[in-house]
């Protein structure tokens, strides 16, 4: 048998997957009846999308399509985070959208801490923007696992588990 067994907590996407999305919005933003003609598009820059419409009512609902398209397509509306909206010229608006990635700091510390105090027999390793868990007992990790899956609707954003060897 082998000695050791771990897994990594992350949170990612599949940029594809969000691409995908953003297409299948904006095809719904120039067909659909209270979007067409009210220049509503959407934009990825990096790791921000950029929201442009006539006003904050249509920026609401174009919005509500992109999350719609981005839950279909297996993605957690908690990697998006809202900005404020903005006032652009000709009486627009415009917000910027920050997509979330990694894990903090903090976070990673919280859960160490949280992994520490409640599996005495786990180890963790903080690494990037990742958190390693070691541990014999596979038992033991699975525990892990579903404490931590408990713990994630608190979280501003999702939990992914990877690399469970």
């Amino acid at each position: 048998m082998a000695g050791e067994f771990s897994f990594d907590v992350v949170s990612e996407f599949d940029r594809q997957e969000l691409v995908n999305a953003l297409d299948q919005a904006v095809r719904e933003f120039r067909t659909r009846y209270d979007l067409k003609d009210t220049g509503s598009e959407v934009t990825l820059e990096g790791d921000r999308l950029l929201f442009k419409s006539q006003s904050e009512f249509t920026l609401d609902a174009a919005r509500g399509v992109l999350l719609e398209k981005a839950v279909r397509r297996g993605l957690s509306p908690k990697i998006f985070d809202f900005g404020k909206v903005e006032e652009a010229a000709r009486g627009t608006v415009r917000q910027t959208v920050t997509l979330r990635r990694g894990l903090s700091q903090e976070h990673a510390r919280e859960f160490q801490r949280m992994i520490r105090d409640r599996f005495p027999r786990l180890r963790t390793q903080v690494q990037g923007d990742a958190v390693r868990i070691f541990g014999r007992s596979k038992d033991d990790l699975q525990a892990a696992i579903r404490a931590l899956k408990e713990r994630e609707p608190d979280l501003p954003m999702p939990l992914q588990f990877s690399n469970y060897r």
